[in-house]
C-alpha cells in the first residue's frame, strides 16, 4: 500500500499531505462515517479497531470500508468532505475489497448518508467551481487537454478496439466492441445518416463514429475536437480505413463550425460544455442543421432536482478527472434544445444499465493492465485515482443516480 512519503508532492500536492482538521471536524467526520456506513449497510473496519483488517465474520456479505490510517482518513473527510474521501483512496488511507460494490451501496442511499445535523455544515463547506474551469474557449481547451491528452496509449489499454469512450449498447452475446458498434449505429440511425449524407460530428473522440459513418453508410463527415492527441490518432485511423476522402478532422471549437449539414451527431460531449454555455452548444446544433435534418445526441443525464442542487458544486470528479464539466438533466436538454436551437425532442431512449456494464468492463481491463499503465509512466496515485473514477461512475449508473440517453432532435420551434 502506498505511504504518504512515497507520493510525489509535485504531482499530487493535496494527496501527499494530511490536511489540518480540528477536533470538531474530526468528530463530525467520525459521526458522518458511522451514520453513512450504518445507513448504507456497509461494514467499517479500522486499523487498530476491534475488527482487524482482513477479518470477516462468516456469512457477512456487506461491502467493507477498510480504514488503514484512521487519523488521515478522518482529517481528509473532516476538512474536504467527499473530495477528501476520494483523495484518501488515492493516498491509500482507506481501501475496499470490492470498491464498486462499496460505492454502489453508498450511492443507493445517497440522500440519507449525511446526518441531518450535519446537512447545513455540508452545504456551507461545499466548494464552488473555479472560474478558470468554466468552458469558455480557452478554458474548454485546457479542460479537454487535461483528460483526453493524457496518452492515447493509456486509453488503448482499457477501451475496446474501436477506441470508443462512451456507453456501449449491449444485446445478449455482445462483447464490448460489438456493443460499441451497436451504439454508434444507433446514433447514426437517430440522425438518419444515409449514403451521401453530409454529417457534422461535435466531439471526434478517436474517430470510431466518423469511420463507421463513412465506411458503412457512405457519408461525408466533418468532425471537430479540441484534443490534439485524439485528432492525431483519429486521422491515422481514418487513413487506415481508407476513407480519408470522406472524413475531415478539424481541431476546432464547436462554436466556430461553419456550414449546414444533413445530420449532426454528438456523443457525450455536452457534459464538458458547462451550464453557462449550453445555449451556445444547442445554438450551434440548430445553426448547423440543414432543413429537414436530424440531430443524434447521446448524453449522460441526472435527475433535474439533483442538477439544481449541485450545479455550482466543485467535486472530486471536477478536481481530478473532468474539470469544468456538468451533467445535464432531461428537462434541461429539452428546454435548451428548443429555446436555443429551435430543436424538439422527436425520440428518446434510456440505457443507463448499459453504461454500468461498460464501466465495469473498462475498470477490469484497466486493473488487468496495471503493469502496462505503470510502464507508460503513470504512478500508483494515478492508478488508484483512475480506479476510483471508474468505480464511482459505475455506482452512479448501477443505482440510477445517473442515466445515459440518446435523443433524436429536429426542427421544432422558433429561436
Amino acid at each position: 500500500m502506498t505511504t504518504l512519503t512515497e507520493i510525489d508532492a509535485g504531482l499530487w500536492p493535496d494527496v501527499a499531505r494530511v490536511p489540518a482538521a480540528g477536533a470538531a471536524r474530526l468528530r463530525a467526520a467520525r459521526t458522518a462515517i458511522a451514520h453513512a456506513t450504518r445507513v448504507a449497510g456497509v461494514r467499517l473496519r479500522e486499523a487498530g479497531g476491534a475488527d482487524a483488517p482482513g477479518d470477516r465474520p462468516p456469512g457477512d456479505r456487506r461491502p467493507v470500508l477498510e480504514v488503514l490510517r484512521p487519523h488521515e482518513f478522518y482529517a481528509r473527510l473532516g476538512r474536504d468532505g467527499l473530495i477528501g474521501f476520494g483523495e484518501g483512496y488515492m493516498s491509500g488511507a482507506w481501501t475496499a475489497p470490492d470498491l464498486a460494490g462499496l460505492l454502489t451501496a453508498f450511492a443507493a442511499r445517497l440522500t440519507s448518508l449525511v446526518p441531518p445535523p450535519l446537512q447545513k455544515l455540508r452545504r456551507a463547506f461545499q466548494p464552488s467551481m473555479p472560474a478558470a474551469e468554466l468552458a469558455d474557449r480557452a478554458g474548454a481547451r485546457r479542460n479537454v487537454s487535461r483528460h483526453y491528452d493524457l496518452s492515447n496509449e493509456l486509453f488503448a489499454l482499457f477501451l475496446d478496439p474501436t477506441m470508443t469512450y462512451s456507453s456501449a449498447l449491449f444485446e445478449p452475446g455482445d462483447d464490448l466492441e460489438r456493443a460499441q458498434l451497436r451504439k454508434i449505429d444507433a446514433v447514426l440511425d437517430a440522425a438518419s445518416v444515409r449514403p451521401g449524407s453530409r454529417v457534422l460530428e461535435i466531439g471526434t473522440g478517436w474517430g470510431a463514429l466518423a469511420v463507421r459513418a463513412a465506411t458503412e453508410r457512405g457519408a461525408r463527415v466533418t468532425t471537430v475536437t479540441l484534443s490534439e492527441e485524439q485528432a492525431r490518432l483519429a486521422r491515422s485511423r481514418v487513413e487506415a480505413a481508407g476513407v480519408a476522402d470522406l472524413v475531415d478532422i478539424q481541431v476546432r471549437d464547436y462554436r466556430d463550425v461553419e456550414g449546414r449539414y444533413d445530420a449532426v451527431v454528438s456523443v457525450e460531449m455536452i457534459e464538458a460544455v458547462s451550464e453557462r454555455h449550453w445555449p451556445d452548444y444547442f445554438a450551434a446544433l440548430g445553426r448547423a442543421l440543414a432543413p429537414g435534418g436530424r440531430v443524434g445526441l447521446q448524453a449522460i443525464t441526472m435527475p433535474h432536482d439533483h442538477l439544481l442542487a449541485t450545479r455550482h458544486s466543485w467535486t472530486w470528479i471536477h478536481k481530478y478527472v473532468f474539470p469544468g464539466g456538468l451533467i445535464p438533466s432531461e428537462v434541461a436538454i429539452r428546454a435548451h434544445a428548443l429555446r436555443d436551437g429551435g430543436l424538439a425532442v422527436l425520440q428518446r431512449r434510456s440505457f443507463g444499465a448499459h453504461y454500468a456494464e461498460t464501466l465495469r468492463q473498462w475498470r477490469e481491463r484497466f486493473l488487468a493492465a496495471a503493469d502496462a499503465v505503470s510502464a507508460l509512466g503513470f504512478d500508483p496515485v494515478f492508478r488508484r485515482m483512475w480506479e476510483f473514477y471508474l468505480a464511482y461512475c459505475e455506482a452512479g449508473f448501477r443505482t440510477g443516480r445517473l442515466d445515459v440517453e440518446q435523443y433524436t432532435l429536429g426542427a421544432g420551434g422558433v429561436r
